[in-house]
């Protein structure tokens, strides 16, 4: 099977091949990206001929998560992701925010509203 971009895919797979070209370049040090199920040989495919260490969880029936980037980050990232995104504690969402590179303030108010909204269930 070959890793050329199949032209029916172009414009579903413009961000993800934007979002390696930005990993190569050093914009980004990890991405994490939603696709559609149906794409995912074709992005493991692109993503281990160009050597870049991947995590790949399931959304749902039709989309998976991609993660993507520097080795140190997939490797934290294993550790980390081992359920549902929206499952994960304010903690955990914060980490996973900075090492995607979001900013770090917005990433500060975000937990401060989790944990507000963890304190108030309680």
């Amino acid at each position: 099977m070959t890793t050329h971009c199949p032209e029916q895919y172009t414009a579903d797979l413009k961000v993800f091949l934007n979002h390696i070209y930005e990993l190569k370049k050093g914009v980004r040090h990890m991405v994490l990206y939603t696709m559609k199920q149906q794409y995912k040989t074709y992005a493991i495919q692109r993503l281990e001929s160009q050597h870049i260490a991947y995590v790949i969880q399931p959304v749902d029936q039709s989309k998976i998560n991609i993660f993507f980037g520097k080795d140190e980050c997939i490797h934290a990232i294993r550790r980390l992701i081992t359920r549902p995104l929206n499952q994960l504690t304010p903690e955990e969402d914060f980490i996973l925010g900075a090492i995607l590179g979001y900013d770090i303030c917005a990433q500060c108010e975000r937990y401060c509203s989790r944990k507000d909204k963890c304190a108030n269930r309680a």
